[in-house]
């Protein structure tokens, strides 16, 4: 089933990940001031530009997850000029200045938020060796991410 998300001009659908939890997929663009569903470059402390591939919400026991998707090429194990250790700084600020906003815009709310960063589009729980792909996962503590270490 499909229905249109009444704040964005992008999709709402509700499928089954492939382990057979629930979730709810959310088409967003990175500018998260406009309704476009083309997403935008976002400049990231290292000084790259990425783009915000999707939003999920993922309910992970009793927990609910909130997963920024982005596309980062900067990352590509052949081709990249970074590693995991080089990113931290990006991914903590996608969650203090994209995410946090986007959930305050959406009224969305998670115990977890995970930011995770790919090479390519990816589908999420699809395995794909070819993409590099990075994952952190936060709490917030008074909207401010907390790494959680997962």
């Amino acid at each position: 089933m499909v229905t249109d998300h009444p704040s964005l001009s992008a999709s709402l659908a509700y499928g089954l990940h492939p382990a057979g939890a629930a979730l709810k997929w959310l088409a967003v663009c990175a500018a998260f001031a406009t309704a476009s569903a083309a997403a935008q470059p976002v400049e990231v402390p290292s000084g790259e530009s990425i783009e915000l591939q999707e939003v999920l919400i993922d309910e992970v026991g009793v927990q609910t997850w909130l997963r920024f998707r982005f596309v980062a090429p900067y990352i590509a194990r052949d081709t990249g000029a970074v590693d995991f250790a080089q990113v931290g700084a990006d991914m903590t600020y996608l969650c203090d200045a994209l995410a946090i906003p986007y959930m305050a815009q959406h009224a969305l709310d998670g115990e977890v938020i995970v930011i995770s960063l790919a090479d390519r589009v990816t589908e999420f729980g699809v395995s794909d060796p070819d993409a590099t792909q990075f994952f952190e996962a936060f709490r917030l503590s008074n909207d401010t991410c907390i790494w959680e270490g997962l």
